[in-house]
């Protein structure tokens, strides 16, 4: 592929993307749903999950959202792009097809010629596995995606005056902004950093700053109808979790890695059984901040999704106010936990970077510590 074909490829993504940024508005020929029951599974799937559609609010049967640029690349045809307009059927039994491509029920992208198999995060959970399909690779940009680039622009957009102010009022007092946030820096380096990692809590402070207002500040968009659940996301909670992993392996220190590898203090037959316990405990620790972030976001959603979802179980205005009343002081309650999250995520992230850059005592003549 010559350099102009891929800055032509480029360009029709760029032009996607662009042409995508729109609101839809518009109303649904679905006059038949209202003899359907109501099904709060579907319903709370729909708002937690991922899509290509981002639904900001419905008024009657009209729908307000944005088309996400569908983007898909396979070796016989190239990158693909296109809006997801493209394949919206408001017929829930009619697909649209388009370019060979259509959704099921389930809004995943599908292909409607035979022997072309769509992978990646949105690929259809229930499409069989064809022996000598052509892959296609499902790299478009979701709901979850477009929010993650939203809240690294709002990230931007607050600490670039934030840092500007510490340049131009180098040991004055904050003002604006600064002032709001640099209590929350320093709480964040006096009691979490200093105390986990010590005198090289520096080194670390840039990640652990970085993780807790980005968990932070998109627990917070999460809450926002119609916003994207992004850390209810376990691929994104991984990914999280996986960096907390490699900065930890990359900064340990030789005490660390003897303590695992070779324990010291325990008869030496024992040594060999405690390695493959010592590396499982390694992965544990991530493993535990991945669950954890994605276990509470999502429950918390899930939870407020459920009790709105009795108004129209119950069909009863009784239960609506008090489904309403009860929503609205757990989403009081998930405004603390956004924070909490983020807090406990950096907080274990700092401990397991002071465990590996701890120097450790075990050279004892008794062998104890």
């Amino acid at each position: 592929m010559t350099s102009n074909s891929l800055g032509i490829k480029f360009l029709s993504v760029l032009l996607t993307i662009s042409l995508s940024l729109g609101f839809e508005a518009k109303a649904s020929d679905s006059a038949h749903e209202g003899d359907e029951k109501f099904d709060i599974s579907s319903m709370i799937f729909h708002h937690i999950g991922d899509a290509h559609e981002w639904h900001f609010a419905s008024f009657g049967e009209t729908h307000i959202g944005l088309n996400l640029p569908v983007i898909l690349y396979s070796s016989d045809r190239g990158i693909e792009t296109f809006s997801f307009s493209n394949l919206k059927s408001h017929d829930p039994h009619r697909p649209v097809v388009f370019k060979g491509y259509t959704t099921n029920h389930h809004g995943k992208i599908i292909s409607t010629l035979p022997g072309r198999e769509i992978f990646g995060f949105m690929k259809d959970p229930h499409a069989t596995h064809q022996e000598g399909a052509v892959q296609v690779y499902n790299i478009s940009i979701t709901k979850n995606i477009a929010s993650m680039f939203l809240s690294v622009v709002i990230l931007f957009l607050v600490f670039i005056p934030v840092a500007s102010g510490y340049k131009k009022r180098q040991g004055a007092a904050p003002k604006g902004i600064q002032s709001f946030f640099e209590p929350i820096v320093v709480f964040i380096r006096d009691e979490i950093a200093v105390p986990n990692i010590g005198k090289k809590s520096d080194k670390f402070m840039p990640f652990l700053l970085t993780v807790f207002f980005f968990i932070w500040f998109n627990n917070l968009l999460g809450l926002i109808p119609g916003g994207a659940n992004l850390t209810g996301n376990i691929a994104v909670t991984f990914c999280l979790a996986f960096f907390t992993l490699i900065i930890t392996i990359f900064s340990g220190s030789k005490d660390y890695w003897m303590h695992i590898l070779w324990t010291p203090g325990i008869p030496m037959w024992l040594r060999p059984i405690m390695l493959p316990v010592e590396l499982v405990g390694i992965l544990s620790k991530p493993f535990s901040l991945m669950v954890r972030l994605f276990a509470n976001i999502t429950a918390g959603h899930v939870i407020i999704l459920s009790l709105l979802g009795l108004t129209f179980i119950f069909k009863s205005a009784a239960v609506g106010v008090a489904a309403t009343i009860f929503s609205t002081v757990m989403s009081l309650l998930e405004l603390f936990v956004a924070l909490l999250q983020a807090y406990v995520f950096t907080l274990l992230s700092a401990m397991y970077f002071g465990q590996a850059t701890a120097e450790h005592e075990h050279d004892h003549a008794d062998g104890h510590h």
